[in-house]
């Protein structure tokens, strides 16, 4: 196919027969590339290590091929296939040696969000135009804040869909025949690195977008951290309307100060001080929009209070300045205050963020086992000061020093979990050496959890909390953050029903 009618692809209704598009991947997200193109009448080829049975089984019967093999090596049979482009599943590393074949072919290669935007107007809304787009990206609090916004504009009458890498791939969203007026897509850095290989004519014009924070994180994936705040600063390119930054982290800042947005597009700040005109902030006590109203230099709008976010268990700090942010691209969709404020009243976190797991005998048991990384471990840590932190795991090529330096040494005591946990005890003894270190050495994945809870017990004794924020991926002991966190659940359930932590044996600290 010719690099022109490539370039064409750019609406539901062009003219796809005859694309070879090879697929990479086929989890949830693969299998949505691979339905689409089938659907649009293109030849397809997925290759992947694994299958789900489910997958494997659907693929003939949409008229997609499948290879299954090693990728270790370029497959014989995807050169053979010669792709006219190459869709790569987010988990598919820069360094992959399939995607530095298509660089070096000179093949283009997407990925799913790409599609999705070429193939946005499949349904239109009554105006005749596709969905809006709003971004969210940032290195914690992107879930939480893209159903945040989502709940918030439904509120406010519109029909929104959070989708991307909230567990939704952007093309279900898209081709849903009910169609939305805004599509509020999360996503990750391995996405937005996908988006910055675009052509002109595949880039996204969102509507607005934000991210969140930036802190190390997928280091191992893209190589260095100059790569991965490259990849993140994607997600403002072509703002028509607005940029929602943090204030208090100045990446974000020079992000949108660096962004080619279109023409009249707003920068708007958020943090927990009191705001300036264009920002959303906090004022005694108030969440106040001092953006989105004619009178800003001299007035505000008031979205909600503290108490009710407290009452509504969103006061954590870090869930505060995801509730600005959200709040921040509502508005700018045009949102109402009142809206804002009864949406808030009805929504919960999801599982293992922040989540109280139990209060027992003065005790609290807190489940932030989503806390994958040193940035959202410390924003845990500074909402529960003095807690017994459970923490460790695989830490992704992150150095942990620089967290236990600065909230680390405020723990009551550290409770370290991971396979290989040297690095994690080193900084403790270089950063916090006056906090009690325990090292857990269960080998098997189903004792983990019964042995921290014993020891946390312990050490807590009859009052204070027990927080479980590793600052690491979970994948060196559980099969994910969720069920980390919900064998820490268990695990202080079972401790509960066996009655006082009093029997509690505690190991001598590793030093």
């Amino acid at each position: 196919m010719s690099a022109d009618r490539l370039s064409a692809l750019t609406s539901w209704n062009a003219e796809w027969t005859g694309l070879r598009a090879a697929v990479l991947g086929l989890s949830m997200t693969g299998f949505s590339v691979a339905d689409t193109l089938a659907e649009l009448g293109a030849e397809v080829l997925v290759l992947s290590e694994s299958a789900e049975e489910e997958y494997e089984r659907l693929l003939p019967v949409i008229g997609a091929g499948l290879e299954l093999g090693s990728l270790a090596q370029v497959p014989a049979a995807l050169v053979d296939f010669r792709p006219d482009v190459v869709i790569a599943s987010p988990g598919f590393a820069p360094s992959h040696p399939v995607i530095r074949w298509a660089q070096d072919a000179g093949i283009a290669i997407w990925g799913d969000v790409e599609l999705a935007w070429r193939v946005r107007d499949k349904v239109l809304r009554d105006d005749g135009t596709p969905a809006d787009w709003v971004l969210i990206t940032g290195t914690n609090g992107k879930t939480t804040t893209t159903q945040l916004t989502a709940s918030l504009l439904v509120e406010g009458g519109l029909r929104a869909a959070p989708c991307g890498n909230i567990g939704v791939p952007v093309l279900d969203a898209v081709r849903d025949p009910g169609g939305f007026d805004v599509l509020v897509v999360e996503l990750s850095s391995h996405q937005l690195w996908y988006l910055g290989q675009s052509q002109p004519e595949g880039e996204l014009y969102p509507y607005a977008a934000v991210c969140l924070n930036l802190a190390d994180d997928h280091l191992v994936w893209h190589g260095s951290a100059a790569a991965y705040r490259d990849a993140k600063a994607v997600v403002y390119r072509n703002t028509r309307v607005a940029c929602v930054y943090n204030k208090a982290d100045a990446a974000t800042r020079r992000m949108v100060e660096e962004a080619e947005v279109v023409e009249g597009a707003r920068a708007i700040g958020f943090d927990l001080g009191i705001p300036g005109p264009s920002d959303l902030g906090v004022v005694e006590g108030l969440i106040v929009d001092r953006a989105f109203l004619d009178d800003r230099a001299r007035s505000a709008l008031e979205l909600t209070t503290i108490a009710a976010l407290d009452n509504a268990g969103l006061a954590a700090p870090h869930i505060v300045q995801n509730i600005l942010a959200a709040s921040a691209l509502a508005r700018s969709l045009g949102t109402e205050p009142e809206a804002i404020h009864a949406a808030l009243q009805r929504f919960e976190l999801d599982a293992h963020r922040i989540q109280v797991v139990a209060r027992h005998r003065g005790v609290v048991w807190v489940d932030d086992s989503k806390a994958t990384n040193p940035h959202a471990a410390a924003s845990s840590l500074r909402a529960y000061p003095g807690a017994v932190w459970i923490v460790g795991g695989d830490l992704k090529g992150v150095d942990i020093a620089e967290l236990v330096a600065d909230v680390g040494s405020t723990a009551r005591a550290a409770v370290v979990i991971g396979v290989e946990r040297t690095d994690v005890v080193a900084a403790f003894r270089r950063h916090a050496p006056v906090v009690p270190v325990f090292e857990v050495d269960a080998r098997e994945t189903g004792q983990v959890m019964n042995r921290v809870v014993e020891i946390a017990a312990g050490i807590v004794g009859d009052e204070g909390t027990v927080l479980l924020a590793p600052a690491a991926a979970s994948f060196d002991q559980f099969s994910s953050y969720a069920d980390r966190g919900h064998r820490f659940a268990e695990a202080v359930r079972d401790w509960i029903d066996r009655g006082s932590a009093d029997d509690a044996g505690i190991p001598p600290s590793a030093f």
